[in-house]
């Protein structure tokens, strides 16, 4: 009852004075700030049009999330963030971004013996409002790309409707769909199996820097592949994967 009071009094405050008076007195100012930031980041990308950007000078942002589990509307939390900068198709190694994030629950054994994350590793790890306000700092107005991204978009867009309360506005390109449309014949799309196709080298998979990197590879070659079919845009590219 009187976490239910509470969540009253701060929507009460949200409808009088906005955003942050309301989580400033609920759970303190750095809070206040952190989702006034994410709420303004969030407003922005709705003002950003890429479509006309040739894609070898496509600045974008390529990331990976790690999970307590698949669903994110059952109790599953991210565990940590891990994304690289791609400019014109050059991997940018310098400017990239990890944070583990404390869940505040439980890693089942399965996902700790997947990712290698234990309960002990982020027990003192930033909590999710924290991180996540961070890594829309880091990703600024870029476009995303990961791979399979459902998974990766289901996990922020829960993230940012429950630490601030907007749906994500970022544009996210799947490399499983570019490899759909490029290779329609192929039996498997996971990222180890194209990964292993394209002799990329597997190296700490499951670990969303080092998985965001070798989808940021892949990108590479799959860049070289639409260009060379005279697709110069983002415009065009969304064009040509909605048909398929």
């Amino acid at each position: 009852m009187k976490e239910r009071k509470g969540v009253g009094r701060m929507w009460s405050l949200y409808k009088m004075g906005g955003v942050t008076p309301a989580i400033a007195s609920m759970l303190g100012s750095q809070n206040a700030q952190q989702m006034a930031f994410i709420r303004n980041a969030n407003r922005e990308q709705r003002k950003q049009s890429l479509l006309e950007t040739p894609l070898k000078e496509l600045e974008i942002v390529v990331f990976d999330l790690e999970t307590t589990g698949f669903n994110s509307n059952n109790g599953d939390e991210i565990i940590s963030f891990g994304a690289v900068v791609v400019k014109g198709g050059v991997i940018d190694q310098d400017n990239s971004f990890y944070s583990l994030v404390n869940p505040k629950r439980l890693i089942p054994s399965a996902i700790v013996d997947l990712t290698g994350i234990t309960n002990e590793m982020v027990q003192d790890a930033p909590d999710l409002m924290s991180v996540l306000h961070d890594f829309l700092a880091f990703i600024g107005r870029r476009l995303l790309v990961a791979h399979a991204s459902g998974h990766d978009k289901q996990f922020l867009n829960a993230a940012l409707w429950r630490t601030s309360k907007v749906n994500m506005n970022h544009r996210i390109l799947d490399t499983m769909m570019i490899a759909k449309w490029l290779e329609p014949n192929r039996q498997g799309y996971s990222l180890d199996e194209l990964l292993i196709s394209c002799n990329i080298p597997i190296v700490d998979r499951h670990h969303a820097l080092q998985d965001s990197i070798m989808t940021a590879k892949l990108w590479q070659q799959y860049l070289d592949r639409i260009v060379e079919r005279n697709i110069t845009t983002l415009g065009d590219l969304y064009a040509y994967l909605s048909q398929h």
